[in-house]
C-alpha cells in the first residue's frame, strides 16, 4: 500500500437497531480488504451525531427502526453537502422504489449474501470515485423474487409497456412498475433521450446512426430502434451536439 493515498480504504456507517444484525454486518463488513474503519450505530439520532464528527464513504442501514426510520435517515442525508451512498439493509422488500428515489446504490434483504454485500461495497467505491454530484442513478427491479438495484449507467435503452417499462441491459431486460415518461423526466440530464413514445435509449450506448428517405434508426446493443418522424429532429439536434462535445 505504499505511496497510495491514506483514504484508499472505505470508511463505513452500519446502523441498525438490532445488535445482533449490527454485530453481524460489521463483521461481514471487516473480512472485506476494500474497507477500512467501521462505525456503528444503533439508532438514526446517533447516527447523526458520529456524521457531524466523521464524514464516511457510504452507510448501510436498516429501515424499519424506532423513531427515525433508515427512510428518514437517508432523506437526510441526501441533502448533505457530499452525501455519503446508501445502502439499504433490510427484511423488506417492499420499500424498493423508496429506496430508488432516495438514490440508494443498493437493497439488500436480509439475511445478507456474502456476494451481495461484496458488490454493495463495490458500489459504494464506485458512488466514491465519481465527481461530486455525478454519482450514477439506480433503479430497483425484481429478479427471481430477489430485489436489486441496476444503475443507470447499464441501461442500453428502455421500452414503454402500458404503465411499465422495460429496462435492456447487457446481462438482460427487467420490468419495472414505472412508466416510460418518469424515467424520461428523470435521465434527461444523463444522456437518455426519447426517440419514439415507446422507446427511451442511452446515447453513451448507440453503436450506429442509420438514415434512410428521411428515417432515422439507431443501433443499440446490435439492435436496430426506429425513431418516430415526431422525435427525429431532436435526435438529429443531440447527435449533433455529441458530435461537437456539447452537453
Amino acid at each position: 500500500m505504499t505511496g497510495q493515498p491514506t483514504r484508499e480504504r472505505l470508511r463505513l456507517l452500519v446502523v441498525d437497531d438490532e445488535k445482533p444484525a449490527l454485530d453481524e454486518l460489521a463483521f461481514l463488513l471487516r473480512q472485506d480488504d476494500r474497507v477500512g474503519e467501521i462505525l456503528t450505530s444503533d439508532s438514526s439520532t446517533e447516527a447523526l451525531r458520529l456524521l457531524r464528527e466523521a464524514e464516511v464513504d457510504g452507510v448501510l442501514l436498516d429501515i424499519a427502526m424506532p423513531g427515525l426510520t433508515g427512510l428518514d435517515l437517508a432523506a437526510v442525508l441526501g441533502r448533505f453537502a457530499r452525501p455519503p451512498a446508501i445502502v439499504f439493509v433490510t427484511a423488506h422488500a417492499e420499500h424498493a422504489v423508496e429506496a430508488f428515489d432516495l438514490h440508494a446504490v443498493d437493497y439488500l434483504l436480509k439475511p445478507v449474501r456474502d456476494e451481495r454485500l461484496h458488490e454493495a461495497v463495490r458500489r459504494i467505491g464506485e458512488a466514491g470515485s465519481e465527481p461530486h454530484g455525478a454519482v450514477d442513478d439506480t433503479i430497483a427491479v425484481e429478479l427471481g423474487g430477489v430485489t436489486r438495484l441496476v444503475a443507470r449507467s447499464d441501461i442500453q435503452y428502455v421500452e414503454a409497456h402500458g404503465d411499465y417499462s422495460r429496462l435492456h441491459t447487457a446481462r438482460g431486460s427487467h420490468l419495472v412498475r414505472l412508466p416510460i415518461s418518469s424515467l424520461e423526466d428523470r435521465w434527461n440530464d444523463a444522456g437518455f433521450l426519447r426517440i419514439h413514445r415507446s422507446i427511451l435509449v442511452a446515447l453513451a450506448h448507440v453503436e450506429e446512426i442509420h438514415e434512410e428517405e428521411g428515417r432515422v434508426s439507431v443501433v443499440v446493443a446490435g439492435r436496430e430502434l426506429q425513431a418516430s418522424r415526431r422525435h427525429t429532429p431532436a435526435l438529429r439536434e443531440q447527435l449533433r451536439r455529441t458530435r461537437r462535445g456539447e452537453s
